[in-house]
């Protein structure tokens, strides 16, 4: 599957979860996290060192906490905190990842291409595509 399927097949699907999104605004996490919600997605965001969005949702300090199992997980961290979420991660559980621009080197992409995540990466920003693109028809 190339990057463009990948990215629709992910868009499909409802629920994600971003990794690294903060209550402020002007964080690149928090407008993804808004622009997910302002596109119908079911989103949640992990970050132990917050408790609440600014829009006063919840804040989960890990995947496993989430109340229910994302479709996909959003990273937007730095690529160190990635390639930790990606030890502890399960590909049969969490099989689709986006990596936003800066949350990745060549070794995480490398890495969780071969514990068998499907992966968008290569610059591939979701909030622009939703906005380019708007989300796409089941």
């Amino acid at each position: 599957m190339d990057n463009n399927q990948k990215i629709e097949t992910m868009l499909k699907k409802k629920v994600w979860a971003v990794v690294g999104a903060t209550p402020n605004p002007e964080k690149v996490a928090t407008k993804i996290y808004h622009t997910f919600k302002e596109y119908g997605y079911e989103i949640y965001v992990v970050n132990p060192k917050y408790d609440k969005m600014d829009d006063g949702s919840k804040i989960y300090p890990s995947l496993k906490d989430l109340p229910k199992v994302p479709d996909c997980v959003d990273f937007v961290v730095p690529p160190v905190v990635t390639m930790s979420n990606l030890n502890e991660m399960d590909p049969e559980v969490y099989p689709y990842i986006w990596l936003q621009p800066g949350t990745y080197d060549d070794d995480v992409v490398k890495y969780a291409e071969e514990k068998g995540f499907q992966v968008v990466h290569e610059g591939a920003c979701v909030m622009a595509y939703l906005h380019i693109h708007g989300r796409p028809e089941e």
